[in-house]
């Protein structure tokens, strides 16, 4: 029998972190533990509102699993049915599963890429990303931020202000970007002409510039974009495979949508097989779920896991940031 538990944790920002469907200053995350006094594991659960998950949603989940038999699972299969029977959401499956990986890892002293099969990764360049802000406030932004030392940087618009905010960045930084809208555009025609006025940016792709449910709208939208499509938010823990390589040319894999480490490389494997290039992001997290993140990134396209850089006085210190470089330290 293992012994589970869980605790939120409230994580004041660095900065209000604005997108373009809401914005915050404080992110309250959930941390959860398993094993023994021996042997510990311990994973982290970002609960997103996009997609229905809170906080206290996540924590009485959690509590109906104790009350359904979480205390004797002993393998990740048996962790996914459990998790697939009682409906639980993606970012609480995440945290249970990569808290067991970590527990059962380190108890049959493997690493977690042992573990899982895959390439160590032992450093790894992340994106920065500026959040939506009065353009005005870019310059002053990057300098106190030190953005020169990251490779590419990742801007957040929205359609009101999204050409002015980048013409600042341009002004203030010399790296490419990625622009991310977070579904801001309803109107492809009217993204079609903001795509035009890019034109003077070094700009990487374009991440989800409009709502997952507007199927048709991406297809008319592909063959006019100059820049590739990167599907976030079209991507959860499942995706209609077939449609989304009509759709976009790349997929944002984030370990928290995706409800565990499995199927987060399953998920790459398929983009991969589909001729889509790959990108791993993050929620607002600690550096306990980047180093989850960081497990999964050899090979691919383009990271950002800059979660942990925003949270304020970060708590855990599994991985360190210098140069723009993400290197992990240690399990959590």
């Amino acid at each position: 029998m293992l012994t589970w538990q869980i605790e939120t944790l409230d994580l004041a920002l660095k900065f209000t972190w604005k997108i373009s469907r809401n914005a915050t200053d404080v992110k309250t995350n959930l941390i959860v533990t398993v094993g023994n006094e021996r042997v510990q594991g311990r994973g982290e659960a970002a609960p997103n509102i996009r997609y229905g998950e809170t906080p206290a949603l996540l924590l009485e989940q959690f509590e109906n699993l104790q009350k359904n038999g979480l205390s004797s699972v002993e393998t990740v299969e048996e962790l996914q049915y459990l998790t697939q029977r009682e409906n639980v959401m993606p970012a609480l499956r995440f945290a249970l599963e990569s808290t067991l990986v970590h527990y059962l890892s380190r108890k049959a002293s493997k690493t977690v890429p042992e573990f899982l099969g895959v390439p160590a990764v032992t450093a790894t360049p992340t994106a920065f990303t500026f959040p939506i802000m009065e353009p005005g406030k870019i310059a002053a932004f990057a300098q106190e931020h030190e953005l020169k030392r990251f490779q590419y940087l990742k801007v957040k618009v929205n359609e009101e202000s999204g050409l002015d905010m980048m013409s600042e960045v341009f002004k203030a930084t010399a790296q490419p970007l990625i622009v991310d809208a977070n579904e801001a555009w309803q109107d492809p025609d009217a993204l079609i002409r903001f795509m035009e006025g890019l034109k003077k940016f070094s700009i990487l792709m374009l991440e989800q510039p409009m709502p997952a449910a507007l199927n048709e709208e991406y297809l008319y939208l592909k063959p006019y974009s100059p820049y590739d499509l990167f599907a976030d938010e079209s991507v959860t823990d499942h995706a209609d495979w077939d449609l989304l390589k009509r759709q976009f040319h790349g997929v944002n894999m984030k370990l928290m949508k995706a409800g565990g480490y499995l199927n987060g490389l399953a998920i790459l494997q398929k983009t991969r097989s589909l001729g889509l290039k790959t990108m791993i992001g993050c929620m607002m997290e600690t550096s306990m779920g980047i180093w989850s993140a960081i497990q999964l990134a050899h090979g691919v396209d383009y990271l950002d896991l800059d979660g942990m850089l925003v949270v304020k006085d970060e708590p855990f210190k599994y991985v360190t940031e210098q140069d723009g470089i993400l290197t992990p330290i240690k399990q959590p």
